[in-house]
């Protein structure tokens, strides 16, 4: 008899020997890595074998020199897998294989391997290997397409074929992309968006999942058919033609340095008969809650969704939340991916072979794109990543991509790799298409001096049709700072006479969170909000910028949600044990310019703060500031910082100054307890609560029911007004005009835009423009500024709350107020 799981010789040696004929071909080094790269990780077969294959050079390498055994590890659950269940432990049949190897790589053909689906858990897998110490090590799928308890357990075998061929949206695949068979048909690029909404998916619902984003878009696509109003929030969500999702690709987990069994998702609890080939073992499994903003991937798993926004843990769950937006009555919505490739967290470091990464860098390591077979896995990644379905990617830190040149002596910058990006195609079901691409670049960074420096522009130059993020939304943006907008006019023109291929906008999550560092004793303008709260959700959700931006401005516009709906919003993550204060410390502005008194004591608001007794906003904000102080002068020791705290607030020697002034300040009687015994663990408790209440604080779904209705409304109806006139993202050229009235004491933009190239039977559309960006009230004279006469012209659209009356030649505009006029004979 046969055993359940077992190698296929014959099929294996098939591939072992078209494995040798690539690494024998006249291709070249990187063109031979692509072809393998194809076929590496497991792919479930038409005829019910799966196919394994992994590059581990360093490790092969080893084995071989020291004869021990690398075996392909298959673990199958013995009873169904309750995906939603926080935790359960479950038998598995444990198989372990011989894995055949030819070179640098190892394959494998097995029978009895089930496949997943999206109601039954498929067979899990990877390499295993004892090595000189006698210690068991693992190896990874990199290329893995399901990981539902994360990056640090095995992979799933996924039926992907299946899961393609059941997709709702293969119509609007076929629509958009060439069309099937041919010899060699030209393949379409995805035409760009008009405006884009960027969401962080698990601060987007209630269930901070992509289920949770897709109930919500099923719900407003229902409601939109039967022709039902909207609710404010609900509307916050429309009105866009693309969707810009922050990474969805596994982060970093929370792993402990001592022993981390407790927090593992997949966490083997009894190893069985650890010498027998095949045998049962006893796994516990738990849902995993990662939070984090995405961008500390340890870039294993790239190919795969992050399991932390899957409430199903199933691949399908991004599949059909793209199928809904392609699928959307009236207009199908855009997906866009947010790829972050340019660097590694450290933790990479423990799940991948050394030959992907250079060295260390501020993030953590630098990716080895120059070595040929890493640079094909990258892009192989990348093209299982967006075979989910999205019409777009943005990369993320183009100026990450850096080498040493030994031809030049110089460190230059991998374009050809960053158009490579581009260039890579999507194949679904046949239908093959090249993506819509925007590229995050800010070169010369990290040099001094670079935001002012940088053009932005040199991704567009080299790639025609391609987008970068341009200098008003990639820069530290600080508009709630008086004069904000009088300092940036240089980069505001050549937004406006250049930025055509520029994202566009102010609000985002990086300029967000900038807002939340600001100093309070900052020149603010505090016209925009009586508190800094106000203040920052009203900078950020600017009426009069967005009417600039969406009404007039080139370019392509980008709204972030958190910032539409007036949410907080900040960089926190409960995946770190060594830097958690660090990061808290360095985030406590949050706690000023994000959350008012009355937000702390809601019932459902800092739980697990108000636990270990910070019963008010007031005594949080002042020890956390004190903390952020202890830290800075400790440099980030936390062995000093508990003795610093220790002494200052319950357990030091009378008599002895305290070092830190803010915690020797801190009124002893209203503190909680547990602050009188501060240790190392209390302070990464204190830390984590922190870190986890915050980023529930700043879930959308909490403030859904005070969204304003007027400021929705009216982000709706500006999104209408640009998707009307998609001449608006094209340059002022000819007879256009823009400028500005500006003195110590306010700002005011204002121009006059005509289409360009109407179409023959009708004359072409004219557009008027005046926005107050900040300061004191001023009287408009937008006939005198333009020469128009304004009798033959009708106001389109007003900034909530304004008025202006029958008389336009004349009215005051407040801080940001503004208007849209139209020309009354050409209106639409």
């Amino acid at each position: 008899m046969q055993p359940l799981v077992y190698l296929i010789e014959d099929e294996t040696q098939t591939v072992l020997d078209w494995a040798a004929t690539v690494a024998s071909s006249d291709d070249t080094y990187f063109r031979r890595g692509q072809q393998l790269a194809r076929r590496l990780g497991a792919h479930y077969r038409r005829d019910g074998l799966t196919e394994f294959g992994f590059w581990a050079p360093a490790l092969v390498a080893d084995i071989i020199q020291s004869e021990r055994t690398l075996e392909l590890e298959i673990l199958t659950p013995l009873e169904p897998i309750d995906f939603r269940a926080p935790q359960q432990t479950l038998r598995f049949q444990r198989d372990r294989l011989p894995a055949m190897q030819q070179g640098e790589f190892v394959w494998a053909v097995v029978a009895g391997v089930k496949p997943g689906s999206c109601k039954r858990a498929g067979s899990f897998y990877w390499l295993r290997y004892i090595d000189a110490e006698g210690r068991l090590n693992y190896i990874r799928d990199p290329l893995a397409y399901s990981l539902p308890y994360g990056v640090f357990a095995p992979a799933e075998v996924y039926d992907l074929k299946r899961l393609q061929q059941r997709r709702a949206d293969l119509g609007y695949l076929a629509r958009s992309a060439a069309p099937k068979g041919g010899i060699d048909p030209e393949i379409p690029r995805v035409p760009a968006p008009t405006n884009i909404l960027q969401i962080h998916v698990k601060t987007a619902s209630a269930e901070g999942t992509l289920e949770g984003l897709t109930r919500i878009y099923q719900g407003i696509a229902e409601k939109v058919i039967a022709g039902e109003a909207l609710t404010p929030a609900e509307a916050a969500y429309t009105g866009y033609d693309a969707i810009q999702l922050l990474p969805v690709e596994p982060t970093i987990e929370y792993r402990r340095e001592d022993t981390n069994i407790e927090h593992e998702f997949f966490a083997i609890v009894e190893n069985g008969n650890s010498e027998a080939l095949n045998t049962g073992l006893t796994i516990t499994l738990r849902q995993p809650n990662t939070q984090n903003w995405g961008y500390d991937v340890p870039i294993l798993g790239s190919a795969a969704t992050n399991p932390a926004v899957l409430g199903s843990l199933r691949p399908d769950e991004i599949v059909d939340f793209i199928a809904t937006l392609h699928t959307f009555p009236e207009e199908p919505i855009q997906l866009i991916y947010d790829l972050v490739y340019g660097h590694a967290d450290n933790q990479g470091l423990e799940l991948l072979t050394q030959q992907f990464f250079k060295g260390p860098n501020m993030y953590g390591q630098d990716l080895n794109h120059q070595l040929p077979q890493v640079r094909a896995i990258l892009l192989e990644m990348q093209r299982r990543k967006i075979n989910t379905g999205a019409d777009g990617i943005r990369v993320d830190g183009g100026q990450d991509f850096r080498f040493f040149n030994p031809l030049s002596g110089r460190v230059e910058q991998d374009d050809v790799y960053l158009l490579a990006m581009s260039d890579v195609v999507q194949d679904i079901q046949g239908y093959r298409r090249r993506l819509f691409t925007i590229f995050e670049d800010g070169r010369p960074w990290p040099e001094p001096g670079w935001e002012e420096k940088s053009t932005y522009r040199e991704l567009i130059d080299a790639k025609p049709g391609s987008f970068q993020w341009g200098p008003l939304i990639f820069a530290h943006n600080t508009p709630t700072l008086k004069g904000f907008w009088d300092r940036k006019w240089r980069r505001v023109c050549e937004v406006i006479f250049q930025g055509d291929h520029w994202i566009t906008g102010c609000g985002n999550h990086d300029t967000v969170r900038r807002g939340n560092q600001i100093d309070l004793d900052a020149d603010i303008n505090w016209n925009l909000g009586n508190t800094l709260p106000q203040a920052l959700n009203r900078a950020y959700n600017n009426s009069a910028t967005l009417l600039w931006v969406h009404g007039f401005s080139p370019g392509l516009p980008m709204d972030f949600l958190n910032a539409t709906l007036e949410t907080p919003w900040g960089f926190f993550r409960n995946t770190d044990d060594r830097y958690g204060v660090k990061v808290v410390s360095e985030e406590v502005g949050f706690l000023d310019w994000e959350v008012e008194p009355e937000l702390y004591l809601e019932p459902h608001a800092f739980l697990q703060l108000k636990a270990l007794g910070f019963a008010t906003l007031e005594q949080l904000q002042d020890f956390a500031k004190a903390l952020r102080e202890a830290m800075v002068e400790t440099d980030y020791n936390l062995q000093e910082v508990a003795a610093i705290c220790q002494h200052c607030l319950g357990t030091g020697v009378d008599g002895v100054a305290c070092e830190v002034p803010a915690l020797e300040e801190l009124n002893q009687p209203s503190l909680p307890r547990f602050l009188a015994t501060l240790d190392v663990p209390k302070l990464k408790q204190f830390a984590m609560a922190f870190m986890e209440d915050s980023h529930d604080i700043c879930n959308v779904s909490h403030y859904f029911d005070i969204a304003n209705p007027e400021i929705c409304q009216f982000g709706v109806a500006l999104r209408q007004f640009r998707r009307q006139r998609p001449w608006l993202r094209e340059n002022l050229i000819g007879r256009d005009r823009f400028n500005r009235i500006s003195d110590d004491e306010r700002t005011i933009f204002y121009g006059y835009r005509i289409e360009p190239h109407p179409p023959s039977d009708r004359a072409p559309e004219e557009v008027v423009m005046v926005a107050h960006m900040g300061g004191t009230p001023m009287t408009v004279n937008l006939g005198d500024w333009l020469q128009l006469d304004l009798d033959a012209w009708q106001v389109k659209l007003t900034t909530p709350g304004m008025s202006v009356g029958d008389d336009l030649r004349s009215f005051e505009l407040h801080d940001g107020e503004g208007l849209l006029l139209v020309n009354a004979a050409t209106a639409q």
